[in-house]
């Protein structure tokens, strides 16, 4: 199903204006918690934290990607192998 190109161009306007409707009003005392742990020098741990995850995150993906590489090699093979 494929909406007619002037449809489109209508949600697309609205989704566009409606943004400025549906925005937070920012906050004049800034966030009270962010402000607590840069005074107290938590927030290196809190970066500390998201920095560790990620990298364990990174390194999941890289192990996966080299593991389905192997298997993608030894498919190929055996294809090969069965066609001849």
């Amino acid at each position: 199903m494929r909406l007619p190109f002037r449809l489109t161009y209508l949600l697309a306007t609205l989704l566009l204006f409606s943004q400025n409707l549906m925005a937070q009003q920012p906050v004049a005392d800034g966030i009270e918690m962010a402000d607590r742990l840069r005074a107290d020098g938590k927030i290196w741990v809190v970066v500390a934290v998201i920095a560790a995850v990620f990298t364990g995150i990174i390194i999941y993906l890289i192990r996966l990607d080299r593991q389905i590489g192997k298997l993608e090699k030894d498919v190929q093979e055996k294809k090969k192998q069965f066609s001849l």
